[in-house]
């Protein structure tokens, strides 16, 4: 198990991660101090346990934000799905008639042909 140091509001802390986890945790970490950057900037020094709740709490309400676009975006693809298998399925019943169309077209044409190649023989 990889170890890394992470600083939050100028405090280091010790974290056990996964072998190849150690950039991400840093960068987890460092995106999180400054969101107790941000707090204290705006609220100055209300104790260290108050920033790390409010900023918690920020973060929770990006996550429950991007949650919902999330689901959102899912709903839009089942639909956009479902709008192309529909458009799919008419394009292949336009595809048999028409396929059907050129089908009894060309027997015509071939019974007329053969009809014309009588007609000259006789």
């Amino acid at each position: 198990m990889a170890q890394v140091i992470v600083m939050i509001d100028g405090k280091t802390y010790r974290m056990a991660c996964d072998e190849g986890q150690e950039e991400h945790l840093m960068d987890l970490g460092q995106r999180f101090d400054r969101y107790v950057s941000h707090l204290k900037a705006s609220f100055g020094e209300i104790g260290d346990q108050r920033l790390t709740v409010m900023a918690g709490i920020m973060v929770m309400d990006e996550l429950s934000e991007l949650q919902k676009r999330i689901k959102g975006m899912e709903s839009e693809v089942l639909t956009l799905r479902k709008t192309r298998d529909e458009a799919l399925s008419k394009a292949d019943k336009n595809d048999a008639a028409l396929t059907g169309a050129l089908s009894g077209l060309a027997e015509r044409m071939e019974s007329l042909a053969g009809k014309l190649a009588v007609t000259k023989v006789q």
